[in-house]
């Protein structure tokens, strides 16, 4: 089979799973569809390993934002993977930073990505700063990263210092882990800061990495008491299903397709469909996040197993879709 049709099939696949019934996005509170822009402004600067590239608010466009810095799974170094939870995100208002980190899949080894994303943090500030672009807000850094970008996000947040980045406000890691490989994973993250949130998210279905990096974070970050651990798990309807695997943050919009084909981009066709896993778990949580470390709003979302934490919509008044399990630290 010719690559050509190889993509050919996989969009056809892709919209005939989008064809089916969709969840609705909430009209307000955290992952809703409440924006204040309307528009993305997207640059690369991605040509190298240690690259980047950049999301900024428009319409209207703002004098100054605050920074996001998402960090990729293993080999998804095109945004559109994530296109639509970037887009989402910066609509809100914030300025995205979507480190490269890797050249391709076999280079550079896992233990240099850290250095490349806090390298490609830094430039990306610098340009902020100097260039004709919205002003980063340095205070209350947020940093997001899934699968090997989990891992990345994990070791900045304990080593900020030496690698030359401010310091993070809060952090979630999206079913992060490494599988297989063991470079740059920590032997424990009691370093992360006292003041720093921490939200752990785990697939109840992830035969990838599984939920024993999440674990590791949890249970040694002994010294950030605001921490939890969440699950999330597969729930079906009479005509929906949700899943709960490893990508399932996983986000397309082709807007910010940076043309690379390697066969994390190929997955990420069959996994486009926006639902509930999306928008009441890692929008939700992420947004929760931030309003709860920048301004003490909506911690209740993302914090405490509260019902508003837990809550994942409802496939009708009747039955709500199963909701997900919080760990707490003892």
């Amino acid at each position: 089979m010719s690559y050509l049709v190889l993509i050919k099939m996989l969009s056809l696949l892709s919209f005939l799973f989008s064809s089916k019934p969709q969840a609705e996005q909430p009209g307000h509170g955290p992952g809703s569809a409440h924006y204040s822009h309307q528009e993305v402004h997207f640059q690369d600067f991605a040509d190298e390993a240690d690259g980047y590239w950049l999301f900024e608010p428009r319409a209207p466009r703002p004098d100054s934002a605050h920074l996001i810095v998402f960090s990729h799974g293993y080999g998804a170094y095109n945004p559109m993977i994530y296109g639509r939870w970037i887009r989402h995100l910066v609509q809100k208002g914030n300025i995205v930073i979507y480190p490269r980190y890797q050249k391709n899949l076999i280079s550079p080894s896992p233990d240099k990505f850290a250095d490349n994303v806090a390298k490609a943090i830094r430039d990306a500030i610098q340009e902020l700063q100097n260039g004709d672009h919205v002003k980063p807000i340095l205070d209350d850094l947020i940093l997001v990263g899934h699968s090997y970008g989990g891992v990345v996000s994990a070791d900045l947040a304990v080593n900020f210092t030496s690698y030359g980045i401010p310091q993070p406000a809060g952090v979630m890691l999206c079913a992060p882990g490494t599988g297989f490989l063991n470079g740059g994973r920590l032997d424990s993250y009691e370093g992360m800061p006292a003041d720093l949130k921490l939200v752990i998210v785990a697939a109840g279905d992830d035969h990838v990495v599984g939920d024993e990096f999440a674990k590791l974070v949890f249970e040694t970050a002994i010294h950030t008491p605001k921490r939890n651990l969440i699950y999330h798990f597969e729930d079906e309807s009479e005509d929906r299903k949700i899943r709960a695997k490893h990508n399932e943050c996983y986000a397309l919009d082709k807007t910010f397709d940076s043309g690379s084909r390697n066969i994390t981009a190929l997955r990420s066709f069959r996994w486009n469909r926006l639902d509930e896993v999306d928008y009441y778990c890692y929008w939700k949580l992420l947004d929760a996040l931030i309003d709860c470390t920048r301004a003490g709003k909506n911690c209740e979302y993302v914090f405490g197993n509260t019902p508003e934490q837990r809550y994942m919509g409802e496939w009708s008044e009747e039955k709500p879709v199963k909701p997900l399990e919080v760990v707490l630290p003892e």
